[in-house]
């Protein structure tokens, strides 16, 4: 196959084949030599150079473009470093007070359970028929108030023959007294005279018991509760038949620890809220201490007496319960609010003027750690770790650190009530 020759700017291009005619060919001639400019064929073309000033600017500012960003990033760091350091947080809220002694009245807290001075559930002594009911349900009982009366009349049918048999065997008697007087008959006529007069009255008395205890009536003064029977009822003896209460005074039953019992006596005195019963507080005082102290849990049973004459209190209710004791304390009592409470110990923040570090004075806290005593009401006791006049927060502690800028305001302050109210909460 026959091959082409381009001649670049000189010749035309004229392709060959095996069938075309043959045209002369100027071999003996380098071709770069006739012909300026063209490319053997044999020979690869060479690429132009470039330049190497453009080939150093480029570098060099590709390194200055380098530079240029790094600067600029460098003083975008260097600011920003600046405005962090310079940056201060703006000042908390908070609340706060001033920490001072009080004279407080030191009491032992517990609940208790209300129990009647007199309580029972009056119940059928002998079976029988309902045949009268003398109360109304809720009512109040006089003591000896007839309640309930079952059917007696076999028993009074009873007691009428053995009335008859008593008069006949009383006038035997005072016949034979007589013949005894006068030696008519021997003494032991009289004495079985005599047996059979005291065996007719104890018949009569027999009778008459049995009548009785098929009457109910009320044992003490109290309040009646809902009747458990209905007229025409047919009782099994110790069927119920109405709960009794005596209501004032009343007692309640709460126990304390053991190492409490030093402090407590007979006739101290007690503060009672029930349940129920928010705005009402009753007193009273011991009236008994149990003789031991119950060895599963350690604690001791004591009874208090509590006067109830309007008859809000019953038996059964629950109640909190306060023991006053004599001593008077003067002692160091802040918020609960205060306290921020943790695994490692227990803090307060007190307020104090700092010194940042460009030595500006400004409003601070600080954490101090604490040890705490008893609570009373909304107030709770410091042991250890306050001062009086020292100032503390006592709201929003949960988002101040230590050495952190506050703001006070104490328009509004949270509870520090000793006694508070479930109004107040």
């Amino acid at each position: 196959m026959a091959l082409s020759i381009c001649l670049l700017g000189a010749y035309p291009f004229y392709p060959m084949s095996d069938d075309s005619p043959s045209y002369p060919r100027h071999t003996d001639l380098p071709i770069s030599a006739a012909v300026p400019g063209t490319v053997a064929m044999h020979e690869e073309p060479t690429p132009p150079k470039r330049p190497k000033l453009i080939v150093f600017l480029a570098i060099l500012g590709m390194i200055l473009l380098i530079a240029g960003i790094a600067g600029w990033k460098a003083m975008q760091i260097t600011q920003a470093i600046a405005m962090g350091k310079a940056f201060r947080m703006p000042p908390d809220a908070i609340t706060s007070v001033k920490v001072k002694k009080e004279t407080v009245f030191p009491v032992l807290e517990t609940v208790g359970s209300l129990a009647s001075l007199q309580g029972v559930m009056l119940s059928a002594d002998l079976p029988g028929i309902v045949t009268s009911i003398q109360f109304e349900s809720g009512s109040h009982a006089t003591n000896g108030q007839l309640l309930v009366q079952l059917d007696t009349r076999q028993e009074e049918a009873q007691l009428r023959t053995a009335a008859a048999k008593l008069d006949l065997a009383r006038q035997n008697l005072e016949r034979a007294k007589d013949l005894s007087a006068k030696r008519v008959i021997a003494q032991s006529a009289y004495d079985e005279t005599k047996s059979q007069y005291d065996a007719a009255r104890a018949s009569v008395d027999e009778t008459q018991a049995t009548i009785d205890r098929k009457t109910i009536r009320a044992p003490f003064e109290g309040f009646i509760g809902i009747r458990q029977i209905n007229a025409g009822q047919y009782l099994k003896s110790g069927d119920p038949i109405v709960q009794l209460e005596s209501l004032d005074p009343i007692y309640v039953n709460f126990a304390l620890p053991q190492q409490h019992l030093s402090k407590l006596h007979v006739g101290q005195s007690i503060r009672l809220q029930a349940d129920g019963l928010p705005d009402k507080v009753f007193k009273g005082a011991i009236s008994a201490i149990n003789s031991m102290v119950d060895t599963s849990t350690r604690n001791i049973q004591i009874q208090a007496t509590v006067p109830n004459p309007e008859h809000l209190l019953r038996a059964g209710m629950f109640a909190g319960v306060q023991v006053l004791l004599p001593n008077k304390e003067s002692a160091i009592m802040i918020p609960a609010t205060c306290v921020q409470y943790a695994p490692y110990g227990d803090s307060v923040y007190v307020i104090a003027t700092m010194k940042d570090p460009e030595g500006k004075e400004y409003l601070g806290v600080k954490e101090q750690t604490v040890t705490l005593g008893k609570t009373l009401g909304d107030q709770i006791e410091v042991l250890k770790g306050l001062n009086e006049e020292d100032e503390i927060a006592t709201s929003g502690i949960f988002k101040l650190h230590q050495g952190g800028a506050v703001k006070i305001d104490n328009r509004v302050q949270p509870g520090n009530n000793p006694a508070p109210k479930p109004a107040d909460s």
